[in-house]
């Protein structure tokens, strides 16, 4: 993964598929949360929280384009699904087209999140 880190609002997920692995990336941390409300950054919470499972959300992004590898977001709010690409800057660039223009949304960061993965049969 690149030494870019993108923040973006918490109904966001962002994913890597590799072959037959599906790598979601749950962030390290809440970066501005206005309403207090509490939040788990474990992606089996995050996704009950909207009623979804990551297993669901590999499914979508299957259907999307068939297990395309790249970068994929999905919006667990709406249940959005969309392809951005194979580069890591393709998820910026996707997030800046949903409107997310704020130059805020984006910091430069040396550390690396930990990936849960998810491998698919």
């Amino acid at each position: 993964m690149a030494s870019t880190s993108i923040v973006h609002p918490m109904h966001y997920l962002i994913v890597f598929h590799s072959e037959t692995t599906w790598y979601f990336k749950p962030g390290s941390g809440v970066f501005y949360n206005h309403k207090n409300v509490p939040v788990s950054l474990d992606i089996e919470e995050r996704c009950a929280r909207f009623g979804l499972t990551p297993a669901a959300i590999m499914i979508e992004f299957f259907r999307l384009n068939g297990g395309k590898n790249g970068y994929y977001l999905a919006n667990l709010k709406s249940q959005k699904y969309y392809y951005c690409g194979p580069a890591w800057s393709d998820v910026k660039f996707q997030l800046q087209n949903l409107g997310r223009r704020s130059p805020y949304w984006y910091k430069d960061l040396q550390n690396h999140n930990k990936l849960y993965t998810l491998r698919s049969k």
